[in-house]
């Protein structure tokens, strides 16, 4: 594939700050990168942990698109897209309106009608979408945040990575998420695709990943599935990331 800019889309409860490690990775083989914000989300964690913005109460999944969708189509070449969780979402949306060369969606999260009745997803996030909340902002506990993301890590790990990585964040992006906001046309001619799933993953079943990746009709264009095993939803981040980051750098190299 000829293009060499990559946009990273980060997902919920995180941040730009979250994509480093892969930054650097993919600048070292020859890719420009970028990782925009979603609105309210800029800043170092722990600052916005201690401050979150009371603008996230009312931001949905529509906002966060129009936001890095205007900021992909101000830069000088289309991009490959390469989102985790909610990203991976907007990735296929952004594919569905014919933006971007080619997508990566990491335990994307699941588009309108794509439905998972497992206990590990209802446990990680019924506290973030709870109606009796409101639309207050959802911080993130540690205790949550072990089990919805990195359950394999013992609890000091994942206080590190909470400590450096977790932000407040809106219920109204995974509430809106279920609605209109999270539809995708699985009809639709799109840019080659690959859809990665984690196997332990926790708050996006791998299952519900593989009915996300079923849904697409079949002539619609390239579309791969990837299944990592002993990976949770901290996929890009967990030990071995690298792995997974190498398997992308891979198949884009493959593409026409």
């Amino acid at each position: 594939m000829s293009g060499k800019t990559i946009v990273f889309i980060h997902g919920l409860f995180m941040n730009p700050k979250s994509w480093s490690p892969w930054i650097s990775l993919f600048e070292k083989i020859g890719y420009t990168c970028y990782a925009p914000a979603y609105p309210y989300h800029e800043g170092e964690p722990e600052e916005l942990r201690k401050k979150p913005s009371a603008k996230l109460n009312n931001l949905t999944l529509d906002e966060v698109y129009k936001s890095i969708s205007s900021f992909i189509l101000s830069l000088p070449e289309s991009p490959i897209l390469i989102g985790h969780s909610m990203g991976g979402l907007i990735v296929q949306k952004l594919l569905a309106n014919n933006i971007g060369l080619a997508g990566i969606a990491i335990d994307s999260a699941p588009p309108k009608g794509i439905v998972s009745s497992k206990w590990s997803f209802l446990k990680s996030n019924l506290p973030v979408i709870n109606p009796l909340q409101g639309n207050t902002v959802f911080l993130p506990g540690l205790k949550w945040f072990h089990y919805a993301f990195c359950h394999l890590m013992t609890m000091e790990q994942a206080k590190a990575s909470y400590n450096q990585l977790v932000v407040p964040e809106s219920r109204n992006i995974p509430r809106s998420s279920a609605g209109k906001d999270g539809n995708i046309d699985f009809k639709k001619p799109h840019a080659p695709l690959l859809i990665i799933a984690g196997e332990k993953d926790h708050i996006v079943p791998a299952a519900m990943n593989k009915k996300n990746f079923l849904a697409y009709k079949a002539n619609t264009g390239i579309l791969n599935f990837k299944l990592f095993e002993n990976r949770t939803h901290f996929i890009c981040a967990q030990e071995n990331w690298e792995e997974v980051a190498n398997y992308i750098a891979d198949w884009l190299s493959k593409l026409p």
